[in-house]
């Protein structure tokens, strides 16, 4: 490979990270020649404050592009909105061997129609957004990154260097990344999806006293007996009246208020103690380690060994 044509799609408001993470993994692996395209010449603020010069502007971009790279940010709906970006978008896509996105760049690539009928992701946050908006897109809220076709998205800001490493080992194999992983001091693939980065949904606040002082109780309690029947006692109130009131005020049922509740707990204790897996079982009051396992798997899609050797925080001796 020499001089491989990688093209990033800049506009103001862009976020810096969705730029200069994946920027850096070419310029690492060295036989990529890195451009940035904006619709107009001089700098281009991103959401931080920092500037950037691009190469050129979009009419001076032509020829063949290997990979197209469309970045995200808080200025994506402006750019969504410009007619002339999204139809150069469409344009350049053709003369592309493969087109990314990262982060809400998503938005950018569905409104020029480029993920119509196929599977992406974009920032965590915004995923049901982008469903609602797209609805010819299959939005997998989870994914770190999604290869469809020659049509690549990622997750929001720092998995568009996962998908700079997945690309650059699509090109030149797994050695080339994993050294460049190194150097990085990076995974050169993270375990699980987003949904281990971003914050539990809090569940809405209930307009009754009595049910926020449950809620409240729920968290400094996650050890106790948390069902149904249990916290229906605890509010005074029938075992299907509680849960269709719990429900319709917080938005989530019960169960999944309680799961998430003793997953959280769960995750700060493997994150600052020293605590066996069966004493962080039985003190969110998940009981067992298979129990605890089970949850782990399904809501962050790593193993509870997994989440601590990754995520333990660093103490002082």
């Amino acid at each position: 490979m020499k001089d491989v044509r990688v093209v990033f799609v800049i506009f103001p408001g862009f976020q810096i990270l969705d730029l200069t993470g994946p920027h850096e993994v070419f310029h690492q692996a060295g036989p990529y020649a890195i451009e940035t395209v904006a619709v107009a010449a001089g700098p281009v603020p991103a959401s931080g404050g920092l500037a950037v010069v691009p190469t050129a502007t979009v009419a001076g971009c032509d020829g063949a592009i290997d990979t197209l790279v469309v970045v995200g940010g808080r200025g994506t709906p402006e750019a969504c909105a410009d007619a002339r970006l999204i139809g150069w978008l469409r344009e350049a896509a053709g003369r592309s061997r493969r087109v990314a996105s990262v982060c809400t760049g998503a938005f950018l690539l569905a409104e020029a129609g480029l993920l119509d009928g196929r599977r992406a992701v974009t920032h965590w946050s915004s995923c049901d957004r982008l469903a609602a908006r797209h609805p010819s897109v299959v939005v997998d809220p989870d994914a770190l990154f999604v290869q469809d076709g020659n049509v690549w998205t990622s997750a929001g800001v720092t998995a568009g260097i996962d998908l700079a490493l997945a690309l650059v080992e699509d090109d030149l194999g797994a050695d080339e990344t994993r050294r460049i992983a190194r150097h990085l001091v990076m995974f050169v693939q993270r375990p699980g999806g987003q949904a281990q980065f971003s914050a539990q949904l809090e569940a809405r606040r209930p307009a009754r006293e009595p049910l926020r002082d449950l809620l409240a109780w729920i968290t400094a309690s996650p050890d106790q007996d948390l069902t149904v029947p249990a916290l229906a006692r605890r509010a005074d109130m029938s075992e299907r009246n509680f849960t269709r009131v719990f429900t319709a005020e917080t938005g989530r049922t019960p169960a999944a208020f309680v799961e998430s509740v003793r997953l959280e707990a769960a995750r700060r204790l493997l994150e600052t103690t020293d605590d066996t897996l069966d004493a962080v079982a039985r003190a969110c009051g998940f009981g067992t380690v298979e129990t605890l396992h089970r949850c782990f798997r399904r809501s962050l899609r790593v193993t509870p060994g997994q989440y601590r050797r990754h995520f333990r925080m660093t103490r002082s001796h």
